[in-house]
C-alpha cells in the first residue's frame, strides 16, 4: 500500500459527496426483496456492517481495477491503487454522507490517487536515468490492433480522454463526469463528441484507399 496516497484521498482537494440536485433523496433502507443501494450499504458499513463493505469490495472492485488499468500500463501497479482506494474508503466512513451517488464519491477518491501517483512518478523520474514510469514498464502486445487502439487513445487531448473513459468504460452521466472533472456539463458533451471524433479518425487505417476496420467497443474497451 502506499500511504502517501491513501492520505492525499480525503485532503481538502476531495470533495466528500456533494449535493446532486438531480438524485433523488435515498431512502433509509431497502424494501424487502430488493438488493440495498451503494449509499445504504456505505451506511451500514459506517455503522460497522463488514458484510456491506464486502458487498461493496464485490461490486466495484473490478470497475475500479478497469479504471485504473485503463490509465496506467502495469496491471500490478492498477491492482495496488484500487486497494488503496478500498483503503481510503474504510477510513472515511465515519465522515461519509449520502448526500451523492456512492460511485462519484469512489471515483473522486480514484482520481485523487491516480494524481497522486503520477505526481510521485514524475518525481521519481527526475532521478532516474531511465525515461520508463516507476511503477508503470512499457509492455509490447503481440496484436497489431492492440497498439493500434491504445496508440489513438493516448493521442487524444488528455482531458479529452478522460470524458470519454469516463462515459463509455466507467458508464458516468454527464453530470457525474462534470462534478469529477469540474467542468461545465455542455463542455463535457462538446469534449466527449471531440473525443469520438477523432478517436474514429485515428482508426482509420493509414494507407489512402483501404476499407476502414471497424473496431467493436468491447475490444477498445479491452485494450485503452
Amino acid at each position: 500500500m502506499q500511504g502517501g496516497q491513501t492520505e492525499a484521498a480525503f485532503s481538502p482537494g476531495v470533495p466528500t459527496p456533494g449535493s446532486d440536485p438531480g438524485h433523488p433523496e435515498i431512502p433509509e433502507r431497502s424494501a424487502p426483496g430488493i438488493e440495498p443501494s451503494d449509499e445504504q450499504l456505505m451506511i451500514s458499513f459506517s455503522q460497522g456492517s463488514v458484510e456491506a463493505f464486502e458487498e461493496l469490495f464485490s461490486r466495484y472492485k473490478q470497475p475500479l481495477y478497469g479504471f485504473f488499468r485503463r490509465r496506467l500500463t502495469d496491471p500490478a501497479c492498477a491492482e495496488e491503487l484500487t486497494q488503496d482506494v478500498f483503503v481510503a474508503v474504510v477510513q472515511g466512513s465515519s465522515h461519509y454522507q449520502p448526500t451523492a451517488l456512492f460511485r462519484t464519491y469512489l471515483y473522486a477518491i480514484g482520481f485523487k490517487i491516480l494524481l497522486t501517483h503520477r505526481r510521485k512518478t514524475a518525481f521519481r523520474a527526475i532521478f532516474s536515468a531511465s525515461s520508463k514510469e516507476y511503477c508503470e514498464p512499457s509492455q509490447r502486445s503481440s496484436l497489431e490492433e492492440d497498439l493500434t487502439i491504445r496508440d489513438a487513445v493516448k493521442k487524444l487531448d488528455r482531458q479529452d480522454r478522460e470524458v470519454l473513459l469516463l462515459r463509455e468504460f466507467e458508464q458516468l452521466s454527464y453530470s457525474e463526469i462534470a462534478q469529477l472533472l469540474e467542468l461545465p456539463l455542455n463542455t463535457v458533451r462538446s469534449r466527449l463528441f471531440r473525443a469520438r471524433t477523432a478517436l474514429h479518425d485515428l482508426l482509420r487505417p493509414a494507407a489512402a484507399g483501404s476499407p476502414a476496420t471497424d473496431y467493436p467497443k468491447s475490444q477498445v474497451e479491452e485494450q485503452v
